[in-house]
């Protein structure tokens, strides 16, 4: 008897890319939480968008709930977008020198923010770049050297940002209340000692780092509702603390480049009420193009140059398509605010029923949700449910894991880390849900 040898499956294309990917590129990814390191197996490489959906470089269609990180509210490849792209790139890519685009989308933002203090915009490249400059500005505005910031908040990779860090960061070691502990390698302690830390829906931890250093304090940063430890929601006493910081002469900055025009057409700080000094944007206000933006009061804004002694410049920042993707997309927003209520809706219901699924399989979930925000934390709930980075990160990330191949296995793109939000759009729908929920049971009977 003889047995034919069975033939060989040809790799997936998406293994492969990878691999070649490895060898040219550190890692194989430009970002590291696209390499899947946390969740196991090799990241899918993209070909095509449309709506709630990817199609990967082997044909493989998958529901997405990354969008990009979050630029995508109106669904990929938005024809409103598509089509002012197009047009903007009629006319060129880059010229290195200003353009209409970029007074339209500035007056366009401060329009929708003035209500929040936004009176001037500075265009830049990268939410990186925003909270970087936003710093920069609040240092020369008073004269101060130190900054705050909260435990598990992420403000882009700059060095003096990078400092107990969340998202990819989160397990990295942490200091005392104050001390800073760089969450990567290449940043000077002597530069991360600049960033005092605190934290987050803490107000009492605050004050009192306040009433020790507030006089030496240029600005506090935040991320109004955090996405990086995953979705965390602040508290209102967590809020009221922040506006106090004032007390001591010190700048308060939103970090919005994943919440802003997000949570509504004001972003979470007109959401939740606020009145920061100065507020960065990413993400939502470039349409999913390269683009990020600091803005605020006039008097504050007029101290960067030209107009002031506060230096900071961008080769490529107001590109006519970055600029054209952007006033597409806040239009699109601003002529269907009943987008936002469809975002609430679909997102909660899949908030609801994640518990139900998991409820029902005996495995432990916590879900925290805030308008298309979502993330599903693999613990029991504490009492008064997960609020904090210390919170947070007691989740099991190997059920998540488990969880997430799971999903993934059905078509369902979730993002590739514990410690992630994930984002709704505008093109998901009953279709979509109900193929999300009933691949999560299935995942969550698995587990």
């Amino acid at each position: 008897m003889t047995t034919q040898a069975r033939p060989k499956l040809e790799q997936p294309l998406s293994e492969s890319l990878f691999a070649r990917a490895r060898q040219v590129t550190p890692g194989g990814v430009n970002s590291p939480v696209r390499a899947f390191a946390s969740v196991g197996g090799h990241p899918h490489f993209i070909a095509h968008s449309e709506g709630a959906y990817l199609t990967n470089a082997d044909g493989q269609r998958l529901l997405d709930y990354i969008g990009s990180w979050g630029p995508m509210i109106l669904g990929h490849n938005h024809p409103a977008v598509r089509e002012a792209v197009a047009e903007a790139l009629q006319g060129g890519t880059s010229f290195g020198a200003p353009n209409e685009r970029e007074v339209l989308l500035a007056e366009k933002v401060v329009e929708l923010t003035r209500e929040q203090g936004v009176e001037r915009v500075r265009f830049v490249n990268s939410g990186t770049e925003a909270t970087m400059s936003a710093l920069r500005l609040a240092r020369g505005v008073t004269g101060r050297k130190y900054i705050v910031k909260f435990r598990g908040n992420y403000h882009g990779h700059a060095d003096g940002l990078l400092v107990e860090a969340g998202s990819g960061l989160l397990t990295t070691a942490r200091g005392e209340l104050g001390e800073a502990a760089p969450s990567s390698a290449g940043v000077p302690p002597e530069y991360a000692a600049l960033t005092l830390v605190s934290e987050y829906n803490d107000p009492a931890a605050l004050d009192r780092l306040m009433q020790e250093r507030g006089q030496e304090i240029a600005a506090v940063i935040f991320e109004p509702v955090v996405g990086n430890s995953g979705v965390l929601i602040p508290t209102a006493e967590f809020l009221a603390a922040l506006h106090r910081v004032r007390e001591h002469g010190t700048l308060l900055i939103a970090d919005e480049v994943m919440t802003g025009f997000r949570l509504s057409l004001q972003g979470a700080s007109g959401r939740l009420g606020l009145q920061p000094d100065l507020i960065t944007w990413g993400k939502i206000i470039g349409g999913g193009l390269p683009v990020g933006a600091y803005g605020g009061r006039a008097e504050i804004m007029e101290v960067v140059s030209p107009s002031g002694p506060v230096y900071q410049a961008g080769t490529l920042s107001g590109n006519p398509l970055a600029m054209a993707a952007g006033l597409a997309t806040l239009t699109e927003l601003q002529a269907h605010p009943e987008i936002y209520a469809g975002l609430e809706r679909y997102t909660a219901a899949l908030a609801d029923g994640l518990r139900a699924a998991a409820q029902e399989a005996g495995v432990p979930l916590t879900v925290n949700q805030i308008g298309s925000m979502l993330t599903a934390f693999h613990q029991a709930a504490p009492q008064g449910g997960i609020s904090s980075y210390q919170q947070a990160a007691r989740s099991d990330t190997q059920a998540f894991a488990g969880w997430f191949r799971a999903m993934l296995d059905q078509g369902v793109y979730w993002a590739p880390s514990q410690f992630e939000s994930i984002f709704v759009s505008a093109a998901h729908g009953d279709a979509e849900l109900n193929l999300t929920l009933d691949a999560a049971r299935r995942a969550y009977a698995e587990l």
